[in-house]
């Protein structure tokens, strides 16, 4: 590999051309493109809606603004953009503002380039450096973004406030020949978001009442909630106006995607003297918590309910696993359907109530959703337990329910209580204690019957998901659960009522 040129003479003898930051962006996208290379890897779901937009965005040049609810990857697209650029550029050595060494914009380049000719120093930066971001809040002022008068810099250097030296450069300029990213935009105060104009029409700033305008090469990112369902502020139509492409973001649309980002993101396997036992229907559960709470009424939907959820969530589920392992002395991390409950810190603060959500109260609506995200998951494997028995052909008697003998044993006064701090061998005689419960567990879901660890949970599951389509009752205590017959524990609330 050849030496980079040093100075600017040798950088001109190489033969060297800068181009535009977009024009840059563009050149390499098209090269991705043609190599079939994936473009924003790592991101799951978005590959026939968002990327090609995106895509066609860079391709056409423009700047862009992400809409779209908590937790949709914005920030993780808007942050891979950078990719998008050449590894290393070449700038004029100490600029502030990542002057061009053959187009400087700033008062130092400029005199040092005429002073030292092409002797000038050239040193290289790498795209990482080409980035900036801001966070949009209140106190954000024009200062911070674009610049503005240093008076310590005008007193050590002895500088008139009108002098172009004296001028402090915001973050936007800083980020010349990059791209910059502002996230939740509508937080932004409209004065400040006028102060953008220039920068997204004419490509150039203005500091104070100084005379100089410095033409700014940059691609601007903006990222948004949608401007309907925002609270906090929103984004004056000027603005929007000069942004050329908004795209719309979204959760995941399959289950089979929204499980790819969780065990993408999540933080599953642990230590590695314990290996994690999590069967793929746990992970559904998870998963369905959050496509339930996608829909359901007592959800704020204008808010979003983030993927974050089911992350939060299916971590909590294994620490608590994690907690029990470590108490036992078990070797294994086997997550159960009672850890749920554990779990409720993952989803609580990931949702905002509505004034119905609110009034049944958060662990309340956090449950219910547990218990429709478990009903939703059974009938991925097991016949519904609500469907009437059908008639065999050539038989007068009606074929009889896989659940009836569970049904009847608890129907005899039999109950199963189990906790989430039961070793498993203890966990999974209590289960085997209900008849067939074993033989459905390995007939629907496939599980290995030598294995205590899978088939505990696999039982439990069926316990769990008849007690969610009402056929048996349940009683919870903190970390304990008891499963009884329906009908006798109503009966028993009535006389206890009368």
């Amino acid at each position: 590999m050849k030496p980079r040129p040093r100075t600017l003479g040798e950088l001109k003898a190489s033969g060297y051309r800068v181009l535009p930051v977009k024009e840059e962006m563009r050149r390499n996208l098209i090269e991705k493109l043609r190599r079939r290379e994936p473009l924003f890897p790592g991101i799951i779901g978005f590959d026939d809606t968002v990327i090609p937009q995106l895509a066609n965005a860079i391709l056409a040049k423009h700047d862009i603004i992400l809409l779209g609810l908590r937790g949709q990857a914005k920030t993780r697209i808007a942050r891979m953009l950078v990719n998008f650029l050449d590894e290393y550029v070449p700038i004029v050595a100490g600029s502030e503002v990542n002057d061009n060494p053959f187009a400087p914009i700033s008062k130092y380049a400029t005199d040092l380039i005429a002073q030292l000719g092409d002797e000038t120093p050239i040193e290289w930066i790498h795209r990482s450096e080409r980035y900036g971001e801001k966070l949009a809040t209140p106190d954000v002022t024009i200062a911070d973004l674009i610049g503005d008068i240093d008076p310590i810099k005008a007193a050590t250097q002895r500088l008139h406030y009108s002098h172009e030296g004296a001028i402090h450069f915001g973050i936007i300029p800083r980020t010349n020949r990059g791209i910059f990213v502002i996230n939740e935009l509508p937080d932004l105060q409209p004065r400040i978001q006028v102060g953008l104009f220039n920068i997204l029409q004419e490509r150039d700033i203005q500091i104070r009442g100084f005379k100089v305008r410095l033409p700014l090469d940059i691609c601007m990112v903006f990222t948004a909630n949608p401007e309907d369902y925002t609270r906090r502020g929103t984004i004056i139509t000027p603005l929007k106006d000069r942004i050329q492409a908004q795209i719309l973001t979204h959760y995941p649309r399959t289950l089979a995607d929204a499980l790819t980002i969780t065990e993408q993101e999540a933080w599953i396997h642990r230590t590695p003297d314990m290996d994690v036992v999590l069967p793929l229907y746990l992970r559904q559960i998870v998963e369905n918590i959050a496509f339930v709470a996608r829909n359901s009424d007592f959800i704020d939907q204008s808010s979003g309910v983030s993927a974050r959820l089911s992350i939060s969530t299916i971590e909590a589920l294994i620490s608590n696993a994690e907690r029990r392992a470590l108490l036992t002395g078990e070797r294994v991390i086997a997550p159960r359907i009672i850890d749920l409950n554990r779990a409720l810190t993952g989803i609580t603060g990931k949702v905002e109530l509505v004034f119905e959500g609110e009034q049944e109260g958060p662990l309340k609506v956090a449950k219910a959703l547990i218990g429709r995200a478990v009903r939703e998951t059974f009938t991925l494997y097991f016949p519904d337990p609500l469907s009437r028995p059908r008639r065999r052909e050539g038989s007068s008697a009606a074929e009889q329910s896989p659940y009836a003998e569970i049904i009847r044993w608890f129907e005899s006064g039999n109950t199963v209580t189990i906790d989430d701090a039961m070793p498993t061998d203890a966990f999974v005689a209590e289960l085997d204690r209900v008849p067939t419960l074993r033989r459905l567990a390995v007939h629907y879901l496939k599980v290995d019957e030598r294995n205590p660890y899978e088939l505990g949970t696999a039982m439990e599951l069926i316990l769990d998901a008849l007690h969610q389509y009402s056929k048996l009752a349940k009683e919870e205590l903190d970390g304990n659960a008891t499963y009884k017959d329906m009908l006798g524990t109503l009966f028993r609330s009535r006389t206890e009522e009368e």
